[in-house]
């Protein structure tokens, strides 16, 4: 595919003068391409990566010098060693690694796909819709390409938003998924320099903060099996349920001028997608939101727990940390508005406040033992009252009942995984 920027500019972002023939000659051959390239599902995901890549090269995406890679790797590791006494669990690092930004979106485009791809799949249906029954026999083959204007449109924009996301994020797990490799911890030096900056703090001070909360993050989804699925699913769920404002679309598409290639640039798809006002919808909502809190929760408490006499900033960053997560960065808000889909944990000072109450009233094993089945964590009702949740007498011994293989257990597969990969990356420890 040419190396275009969305949307369909020529190399170097400039969309073609109308006015040069040569010019608009290399452009609808692109155009052409574009659209009669095969894809492999609702969004063309060659032309996200292209996108974001363009954006990036546009903006800057210093590379990893050996200074910081052994500076990442330092961290991780002093990292790890501070969080031994705050978790019950050992190191979950297997590849304790340092990406630009183009790299943290490489490694992540896989999860990106199953998150996105349901979504896409009904916008790309929709347009499809607006074509009249009686047109459609008459469109035959050419109906092909209505799908790939839609997985073009949106590939374009949400590489734009992946662009953005990626010089913003600060670690892999830094927006509370499990984006990255499992066993991977990756730090992106150029953002946590950027945000140092802002806070006016020491870049190594920052850097170790950051290296303990991807540090705990790969502690909590190594070593509890079934949480990659389970948060995964729990977007997925909340996906579904998202319904395509056909009228939106018809609007959209109905500022295209073919003859004009600056009209496909300007067009937007926010507000295409909004949730569903339905119970379901509500219920998934909820999960989705208590599954974010529990996680971001814990990391918040363990983290701020081991660095809490050690780093001299540690009230501070951990404050701004917890402000950043609960609001959503710009690049963050961006992607919510493309795809509906809002990766913020709402109730995360109430989830730290229960993880700190089950550390004091049954010490780190207890409280870590929580995560041994979905069906003992807390739930959403339970944030109201923490200490209530955490002196509950309950026997640990029926972990034993339980059946680990049942729905949300350790088999659990992520969404979009065939039952033949079996996940096997996602259960090591």
């Amino acid at each position: 595919m040419p190396d275009i920027p969305f949307g369909f500019a020529l190399p170097g972002g400039q969309p073609p003068d109308p006015n040069d023939p040569a010019q608009m000659q290399q452009f609808m051959s692109q155009l052409q391409h574009l659209l009669s390239a095969p894809g492999s599902g609702p969004v063309n995901w060659d032309l996200a990566r292209q996108v974001a890549a363009s954006q990036l090269a546009a903006a800057g995406d210093p590379a990893v010098s050996p200074y910081e890679r052994n500076a990442v790797e330092e961290a991780l590791r002093l990292a790890d060693l501070w969080l031994e006494p705050a978790s019950a669990w050992p190191s979950g690092i297997q590849s304790p690694v340092a990406w630009n930004r183009n790299e943290w979106i490489f490694k992540t485009l896989d999860v990106w796909r199953k998150l996105c791809d349901p979504v896409a799949s009904r916008m790309v249906g929709a347009m499809g819709d607006l074509v009249p029954p009686e047109a459609r026999a008459q469109l035959g083959p050419m109906q092909s390409m209505v799908a790939s204007l839609g997985g073009a449109l949106f590939g374009g924009q949400l590489g734009q938003a992946l662009g953005s996301l990626a010089a913003e994020v600060l670690s892999a797990g830094d927006i509370g998924l499990p984006l990255g490799p499992a066993g991977t911890a990756a730090l992106i030096p150029a953002n946590i320099r950027a945000y140092g900056e802002g806070l006016e703090l020491p870049e190594d001070e920052v850097r170790l903060y950051v290296a303990l909360r991807e540090a705990a993050h790969q502690r909590l989804f190594q070593h509890v099996p079934w949480l990659r699925g389970h948060v995964l699913s729990a977007v997925e769920m909340y996906a579904s349920g998202i319904r395509v404002n056909r009228e939106a679309i018809e609007e959209a598409m109905g500022r295209v001028d073919p003859t004009d290639p600056e009209s496909m640039q300007a067009i937007a798809l926010e507000g295409i997608f909004t949730p569903e006002d339905t119970p379901a919808q509500k219920a998934s909502l909820a999960r989705l939101e208590t599954a974010l809190a529990l996680v971001e929760g814990w990391v918040c408490h363990v983290v701020d727990s081991a660095a809490s006499d050690r780093l001299p900033n540690v009230v501070r960053l951990g404050e701004a940390f917890r402000r950043r997560r609960a609001a959503g960065g710009p690049a963050e808000q961006t992607f919510a508005a493309l795809v509906g889909l809002e990766l913020r944990p709402r109730r995360l000072r109430e989830a730290a406040a229960l993880w700190a109450a089950l550390t004091q009233h049954r010490g780190i094993e207890g409280r870590d033992a929580v995560w041994g089945h979905p069906d003992l964590l807390p739930s959403d009702d339970d944030f109201a009252d923490p200490v209530a949740f955490a002196m509950n007498d309950m026997d640990l011994s029926e972990l034993d009942s339980f059946d680990f293989t049942a729905p949300g257990g350790v088999e659990e597969k992520s969404p979009g995984q065939p039952d033949e990969t079996d996940g096997e990356d996602d259960t090591k420890s």
